[in-house]
């Protein structure tokens, strides 16, 4: 029998992100997904090596890359839609389970629980639930990239959602100190050029 999971996965190259908003360059799920998988390991290893934690960096790497997939089905729902009430955000968050379920059962039944633990949390587990912490800043910290790469290209479509997502990011900094060390040391070099980058 054939299955259809990862032909399914394989679409997140054609879902664009940030549909609302005149984009200097457009980015699609794939390339979000990647940057948010790098920076979750990168935020574990730092947790781990930095403050003690025993998290599985590779899994919040997968983690990342799966994090957002049950879009192949939903679309990528802009943000002051997906936030603009309670209600809205908690039907979004049900079809984006149902949307997650779905993707899972295009799966051979003896790999699903394998993908079933990447795809939702152990709450029973502190070091599973703080290391999704990690990936959601990841995620956030990802946005926060993209909105000033739109500024420095010039675009100011970005200004607003740059400010609203950097006081995000500095938020989650105060309850994890993982995020505030990536912005302090990681961040400030996004947006040198190709010759700066090298000579450092």
């Amino acid at each position: 029998m054939a299955y259809n999971f990862f032909a399914a996965i394989s679409r997140m190259k054609y879902i664009g992100r940030w549909a609302l908003m005149r984009n200097s360059r457009e980015e699609t799920l794939s390339e979000h997904s990647l940057e948010v998988a790098m920076i979750a390991h990168a935020l574990c290893i730092i947790g781990n090596v930095r403050y003690g934690h025993k998290m599985n960096a590779e899994k919040a790497a997968l983690i990342g890359i799966y994090h957002d997939a049950s879009e192949i089905i939903t679309g990528d729902m802009p943000t002051p839609v997906k936030y603009y009430n309670s209600n809205i955000r908690s039907a979004y968050k049900d079809v984006e389970q149902i949307a997650d379920e779905k993707l899972l059962s295009k799966l051979p039944d003896d790999l699903k629980d394998e993908f079933d633990s990447i795809f939702k949390g152990d709450e029973d587990d502190p070091e599973d639930t703080y290391m999704r912490r990690l990936v959601k800043a990841a995620d956030k910290l990802s946005a926060l990239i993209k909105c000033m790469e739109e500024r420095q290209s010039g675009n100011s479509e970005f200004r607003t959602a740059e400010n609203s997502i950097r006081k995000k990011v500095d938020g989650m900094s105060r309850d994890l100190p993982e995020v505030r060390d990536f912005m302090d040391e990681f961040l400030p070099a996004y947006g040198k050029t190709l010759d700066e980058l090298n000579n450092n």
